[in-house]
């Protein structure tokens, strides 16, 4: 993710479980979309935030904005962005089959 995150992946049965750290500054379109070639994420997210706050900008313009102890469903097509100087910590039990495969 360029310097600004990264991803850890467990594998749990037939499943996998990622726990991602999204560094200040860290923006999907900046950090992921030259790697991805989509224009917005189009991986569907079910997580739980440890830390840190995160806003998301649904191609529709719809935003989302989450924080510690939140759990997010996070459809496909979307943009997302850290905001403030913490670090975002967050669970994903979703969407992160593709890290694995890397």
């Amino acid at each position: 993710m360029s310097g600004k995150g990264q991803v850890e992946i467990l594998n749990v049965g037939d499943g996998v479980v990622g726990k991602a750290t999204f560094e200040p500054g860290w923006r999907w379109s900046e950090h992921v979309k030259p790697l991805a070639g989509t224009d917005s994420c189009q991986a569907a997210h079910l997580g739980y935030v440890l830390s840190g706050h995160q806003k998301v900008i649904m191609d529709d313009g719809t935003e989302l904005d989450f924080g510690p102890g939140d759990v997010v469903a996070i459809p496909p097509g979307h943009d997302g962005e850290v905001v403030g100087d913490e670090p975002c910590v967050v669970l994903d039990f979703a969407g992160m089959e593709h890290y694995a495969k890397g």
